[in-house]
């Protein structure tokens, strides 16, 4: 099974690179492939012809999309439809990465993947309008939707955290909104739980929204308290975190206070479910420590 996965540089990208040993596994990204541009898309989808094709690549710089918000529209809200639509002409499914991001963040259950949309940002409004996008395409497809994404590679939460630390002995975090720590390394078992189930051209799950996230949730705040404690028991940096409400730390773009996501239903279809945060981001940490 022939894997075009777009965002080769991205933290699922490589995470995929590193679980997805041994298979046949084509990364793209620009200048060649460019999601801001739908010749591109469809050359290289077409001179590919892959069997499946993971939609890794997004624009993810949350508080630059309320500034730029035509281009993270033509990367995330159009982009994805360039690619069903090519994918669709060879009868290649689809597995595209969508966020939390696309619910307005109030209450307090874990979202499921059927509840009402209602994005509070630019970057939010982007992302649905892709998935809408990809639905539209003609293509078989698998919205995948998560959250609080870490790993070793790139830049993300946990490793600002350690750098941060190596200078400072305090930290506030905001520690009133919500959400489920997810591995890179996780999503990309859970990708190729699906393409598995894919394999012989059977498609269950397929043309629906699913919910692929680390299991069980916490806050910011705590979050970067189990980043230290796990690095202080491998003799890496720590900090002392105080929790502050996110009124104390204003950011251009609002984040949602409530980014829980509900993924039994990804277990159930794909036989997979991401083990618990704590267990994942202690592997990670240990990793970057190495």
């Amino acid at each position: 099974m022939k894997i075009l996965v777009t965002g080769r540089d991205g933290q699922v990208a490589r995470s995929l690179a590193e679980r997805g040993k041994g298979r046949d596994l084509v990364f793209v990204g620009r200048p060649d492939f460019d999601l801001a541009n739908e010749a591109s898309i469809s050359r290289t989808i077409a001179e590919t012809r892959p069997d499946l094709i993971v939609s890794a690549a997004a624009y993810t710089a949350v508080d630059q999309a309320e500034d730029e918000p035509e281009l993270a529209m033509a990367i995330n809200g159009e982009a994805p439809g360039h690619i069903g639509r090519a994918a669709a002409k060879i009868g290649a499914p689809v597995i595209h990465l969508s966020t939390d991001y696309v619910f307005d963040g109030k209450g307090e259950r874990a979202w499921n993947p059927d509840d009402l949309t209602d994005p509070i940002g630019a970057y939010g409004k982007t992302k649905l309008a892709g998935e809408k996008a990809l639905a539209a395409s003609g293509a078989a497809y698998a919205i995948l939707r998560t959250a609080w994404v870490y790993s070793p590679f790139g830049n993300n939460f946990v490793k600002t955290m350690l750098r941060l630390a190596e200078g400072r002995d305090a930290l506030n975090v905001v520690g009133d909104q919500f959400g489920n720590p997810t591995s890179a390394l996780d999503i990309a078992y859970g990708i190729l739980s699906v393409a598995d189930r894919w394999q012989d051209g059977d498609t269950p799950g397929a043309n629906a929204v699913h919910h692929l996230a680390g299991t069980g949730t916490t806050n910011w705040a705590d979050f970067a308290k189990a980043i230290f404690a796990e690095s202080g028991k491998r003799g890496g940096p720590v900090c002392d975190v105080t929790a502050i409400p996110a009124s104390e730390y204003p950011t251009k773009a609002e984040r949602p206070a409530n980014s829980r996501l509900e993924c039994s239903s990804f277990g159930e279809t794909f036989g997979y479910a991401a083990p618990r945060w704590e267990v994942s981001l202690a592997e990670t940490v240990a990793r970057l420590l190495a």
